[in-house]
């Protein structure tokens, strides 16, 4: 038997770093995200004996393991490892799997757009329809965080679970605890074209420093009077303004408030912004931007660049020298997908 899974990939409009403890569990955080075209895949095949076999294909990385129920977590693909430990324990009576899992993703890795947490909620998925298993959105977004957050002890925050999960432009809400409200923004397909119109999404190369920063992002929450904390703020609001202009249609306030909230992430951590950045940060607005955003952590990864569309060219023209990428995208509005292969003819 042969299953199939895509998660979209998201960019952090808004509001990045607020769903992040003990921030969110303190002040409640509020994001704004929208996934896009670009998607992480798993592929499972069930046997009916023999070892473990994982493979991340866009990693060139492949393990074959001894059927076993409990696989450890101190060695390579510890994703896939973690994921198959929780179904086996939770939704197989402990009995071991004898699959072949294959992943792989659309984006490079450490590029911002969550695709550590869409490949869980893809892998996730992927094993609910081999073993037909009835969870939901929120069920299948809160199984992935805590395999990341708990299981593996990576830094981050929740709202990446969520977006592959339930998939379009939604406004969440973290609060203390395990509460999380994702709220759906129904947007005019105009809309979500203009704002396409007037987004480039540019590679600026990976990050590597994402953690760090979390970790700086986490301690300022120790200093509530602190400069990086009134950023933080500034963030979470940036969120809420940002909901009410995309609701309204106001295109260029949302690109303003895209902007601006940048300016204030960069307060938050050390680390955010770098020298490579900030060469591809000028060189875009002297060329005719109108403002850009590091979507994630920041330290590298994908940057959103705010463009009229009688300048776009201008700016992929002069960023071309640099180096990065830019990649082709649209906004989706579905979540994560699966299906089961079926031999076609």
């Amino acid at each position: 038997m042969k299953v199939h899974a895509k998660s979209p990939l998201r960019l952090g409009l808004a509001g990045g770093g607020t769903d992040v403890a003990p921030y969110s569990d303190l002040y409640g955080g509020m994001v704004l995200n929208a996934t896009i075209s670009l998607y992480t895949h798993c592929e499972i095949v069930l046997r009916t004996e023999g070892p473990i076999r994982f493979e991340a294909s866009d990693f060139n990385e492949r393990l074959e393991l001894p059927l076993d129920s409990v696989l450890a977590l101190d060695e390579g693909l510890v994703l896939h490892r973690a994921v198959y430990n929780r179904i086996v324990r939770q939704f197989n009576g402990g009995r071991p799997l004898p699959v072949d899992v294959l992943t792989y993703s659309d984006a490079p890795p450490g590029s911002g757009v969550g695709s550590s947490s869409a490949l869980v909620v893809c892998m996730l998925t992927a094993y609910c329809e081999l073993l037909k298993l009835p969870l939901g959105e929120y069920d299948v977004a809160h199984l992935a965080f805590e395999i990341e957050r708990i299981d593996c002890a990576m830094a981050g925050g929740k709202q990446d679970q969520y977006a592959a999960a339930f998939g379009g432009f939604n406004f969440m809400e973290f609060g203390q605890g395990d509460r999380v409200i994702v709220n759906p923004l129904r947007l005019r397909r105009e809309l979500a074209n203009e704002l396409e119109s007037r987004l480039l999404l540019y590679f600026t190369g990976r990050s590597r420093s994402s953690a760090k920063i979390i970790e700086q992002q986490i301690a300022s929450t120790q200093a509530p009077r602190s400069d990086a904390m009134e950023a933080m703020h500034e963030i979470r609001k940036a969120a809420v303004d940002m909901k009410e202009a995309l609701l309204r249609g106001e295109i260029d306030r949302v690109l303003d408030i895209l902007s601006a909230s940048w300016l204030a992430k960069k307060r938050a951590a050390t680390g955010i912004s770098n020298a490579s950045i900030d060469a591809v940060a000028n060189t875009a607005m002297e060329a005719g931007a109108r403002g850009l955003k590091i979507s994630g952590a920041g330290g590298g990864g994908f940057m959103m660049i705010a463009v009229d569309p009688p300048n776009r060219h201008a700016v992929i023209r002069a960023l071309d020298p640099l180096g990065g990428r830019f990649f082709s995208f649209g906004f989706v509005s579905e979540g994560v997908e699966s299906w089961t292969c079926k031999q076609i003819g």
